[in-house]
């Protein structure tokens, strides 16, 4: 199983990012895909995640209306929009690929992308 996460770079506060999230080696539409950060000197906490079927989002507070998660199964592709970025949301991002929905904490999720890196200056 391989989750192959990009699109992170360097954005200035207010500006817009796509992160990806392609998958392989797994039945892909039966996983929940969630994304995780991990800011400078802080533990992996959870951004959001999409159900298997796409049907349905859950977001931590901090990124309502301001991020969306979506996915497209038959490019076995997870995906995050980011706008309206912040300095705070400064972090590596990682996916993160589970059969238990809702879940909310790392332990829920067996296949982890490698993570990929936004910074958001101010």
């Amino acid at each position: 199983v391989q989750l192959q996460a990009s699109g992170g770079g360097l954005v200035q506060t207010g500006g817009s990012l796509r992160l990806s999230c392609g998958a392989s080696g797994l039945d892909f539409s039966r996983y929940h895909m969630a994304w995780f950060r991990r800011a400078p000197g802080k533990g992996r906490k959870f951004v959001a995640v999409v159900s298997s079927s796409g049907g349905s989002t859950t977001y931590v507070d901090s990124v309502k209306g301001r991020f969306t998660i979506s996915r497209d199964n038959a490019k076995t592709t997870a995906y995050l929009q980011m706008n309206s970025l912040k300095p705070e949301d400064t972090a590596v991002y990682y996916c993160a690929a589970g059969l238990r929905w809702p879940a909310h904490t790392t332990n829920n999720y067996a296949y982890w992308g490698q993570g990929t890196l936004v910074t958001v200056s101010s």
